[in-house]
């Protein structure tokens, strides 16, 4: 029979799943999803994986809690051998109704395992610098739901013990009920300006903390637009957000960006994004195809010993020119006694990896930079072999050709438009979610806006800086009738990120 298991996905930063957790998602073979399970983790399924989304939203729930229960049961007995994978947002055991899952795969005679989860109670705290114990402030802590019902005649909680004690409270999905909360506190002895706090969407690139009291919080609240998902803090502890803070400090934090770049190149782009506060929309608007057949790769890999020079411009040239001669059962020792050229650091770095040290990389990657620095390495006169893209620009060989070399350029894969499709970015600008659109290359301007035209972008222009990396993407975009905000003078992904730090400090 099949074997189920109730993994926590943590509070939201993907960061935070634990191992066993993300293990268990890579070999699931059915994914039951929630609400507060980061979307990220969808991407860690195998192809072959049927995904089920049941939602759990405050107050919208796709399927109930019963039916949730009855689907993992039925598809525990009708799939034999099935790895099926619960994944739910924060720890399946608190205040995740995990338990009355697992009573139910029980009592229909079905295994199932816990994987625990971080809590958001605990991250989401952390993350806005309110640590929950402390030396000086409490020695315990209280987690507490807040959902319930304020015209019921009797609470479940012991509002007296709670406003009495020292611990600090922590209140799950309370916000609803925040004055009640504040007033129960106060009927029951706790003093007034006792300091709280609120975390909205705790450690996500959309998280925003503040701290009031405890006879204000309710009307700030309001005026300031929390709501579900926020935890409530309640405590001493919360005087130390201020020193403690580190998240919130993020430059790009809350910052909306689309990441046009091919999928197989953007991981880069997106982790420094994303270690930055920015909340990645990542819209791939290039395919990086191999060649089904490529013996034209291997003939000129047989003819290495006739160039003198090899010059890569991109890491997918690399990658792919690497495969074949790999397949061929050769390695970087088919180099021997080539220079070779790499347009950029993230080439020459694919070439390190890979056992190859550049014996050029230009200060800066535009064609005529390459061209000056490879005439005084002693182009002229040299064969050169430019492994690439099928299609690309053909200033770099040209000019080559002009400064007296003899090129050769070698495809190793092609490019296309990417199947994207353009509704969930269209939504998010509509949402004035989006605050930055970052252009790589002519191709991606030239796809982006075969994806989402011209005239319907226009409609948002004025509200997004666009960020292009050199001066012929920048000459592609003003083609459609855009001029780049951001086009700093290092043609890098790091220089392109830099200057989104500076235009928002």
């Amino acid at each position: 029979m099949s074997m189920v298991y109730l993994v926590g996905a943590g509070p939201g930063d993907p960061g935070l799943i634990t191992v066993k957790g993300r293990e268990l998602i890579e070999r699931a073979d059915i994914l039951v999803y929630d609400y507060l399970a980061n979307k990220e983790f969808l991407k860690l399924a195998k192809p072959c994986c049927e995904i089920i989304y049941v939602g759990k939203k405050g107050g919208d729930h796709t399927l109930p809690q019963n039916e949730i229960n009855d689907l993992l049961v039925q598809r525990a007995m009708e799939d034999e051998d099935a790895v099926i994978v619960r994944l739910k947002g924060g720890d399946p055991y608190v205040f995740g109704r995990g338990a009355e899952e697992a009573q139910e795969l029980l009592e229909a005679g079905i295994s199932f395992e816990v994987v625990p989860g971080v809590t958001s109670a605990v991250a989401g705290p952390a993350y806005a610098g309110i640590p929950l114990t402390h030396r000086d402030y409490a020695s315990s802590v209280s987690f507490i739901t807040g959902h319930e019902d304020p015209t019921k005649a009797k609470s479940a909680h012991n509002w007296d013990a709670l406003a009495k004690g020292t611990s600090t409270l922590v209140f799950f999905m309370g916000v609803k009920n925040l004055p009640m909360i504040a007033e129960n506190l106060m009927k029951h002895g706790m003093k007034p300006d006792m300091p709280v706090a609120l975390v909205h969407w705790g450690t996500t690139c959309h998280q925003r903390s503040f701290v009031s009291t405890l006879d204000s919080v309710a009307e700030e609240a309001v005026a300031l637009g929390y709501k579900a998902p926020s935890l409530i803090v309640v405590g001493e502890v919360c005087r130390l957000k201020e020193e403690l803070e580190w998240f919130e400090l993020r430059p790009l934090l809350g910052n909306g960006v689309v990441v046009t770049r091919a999928r197989e190149q953007a991981s880069g782009l997106l982790s420094q994004l994303g270690e930055l506060g920015a909340c990645c929309y990542e819209f791939p608007t290039i395919s990086i195809l191999p060649y089904e057949d490529d013996s034209h790769i291997s003939k000129e890999i047989e003819k290495l010993g006739s160039y003198d020079w090899l010059v890569f411009t991109s890491v997918n040239g690399v990658k792919h020119f690497w495969a074949t001669l790999e397949a061929m059962d050769l390695d970087a020792r088919a180099l021997g006694g080539k220079k070779v050229a790499a347009i950029g650091p993230a080439t020459a770095e694919a070439l390190a990896e890979r056992g190859i040290r550049p014996d050029f990389v230009p200060e800066k990657y535009v064609a005529e930079s390459v061209v000056d620095g490879l005439l005084k390495l002693g182009i002229k006169g040299a064969k050169v072999l430019i492994p690439r893209a099928k299609v690309a620009r053909e200033v770099l060989p040209e000019k080559l050709r002009e400064a007296g070399a003899e090129v050769t350029i070698l495809p190793v894969y092609e490019t296309g438009l990417a199947e994207n499709d353009p509704q969930e970015i269209l939504q998010a600008l509509e949402n004035d979610e989006i605050q930055f659109v970052t252009f790589t290359s002519s191709s991606t301007v030239e796809n982006f806006f075969e994806l989402i035209k011209p005239e319907v972008f226009r409609k948002y222009r004025d509200a997004i800086m666009l960020a292009c990396i050199g001066p012929v993407t920048s000459s592609t975009l003003e083609g459609y009738g855009f001029e780049a905000d951001i086009a700093p003078e290092e043609y890098t992904m790091a220089g392109l990120v830099d200057a989104m730090v500076t235009a928002v400090s």
